[in-house]
């Protein structure tokens, strides 16, 4: 099973890979860029697995480019309490 097909699977990958670029002394600010980045192209590449995977797509849609930073930075705090640290 992929971990987009289940939400907490794909929290944890999420998750764990934070914590590896923490653990690199990545900053949190180059983290939120990264997510947003990630966002945009899975909003324009990958077709949503869950149903909240379709919310998030959905919110994305009709953003302004500051929204969207802001959903990336708050997919980045609702991932870092999870994984495997």
């Amino acid at each position: 099973m992929s971990v987009l097909n289940n939400w907490d699977s794909w929290k944890n990958f999420l998750g764990d890979r934070l914590h590896q670029a923490e653990d690199k002394g990545m900053h949190n600010e180059a983290v939120t860029d990264l997510a947003y980045q990630i966002g945009d192209y899975l909003a324009k590449e990958v077709d949503p697995k869950n149903d909240q995977e379709k919310v998030l797509a959905d919110l994305w849609s009709v953003a302004t480019p500051e929204e969207q930073h802001a959903i990336a930075s708050m997919m980045v705090k609702l991932v870092q309490n999870n994984g495997t640290r």
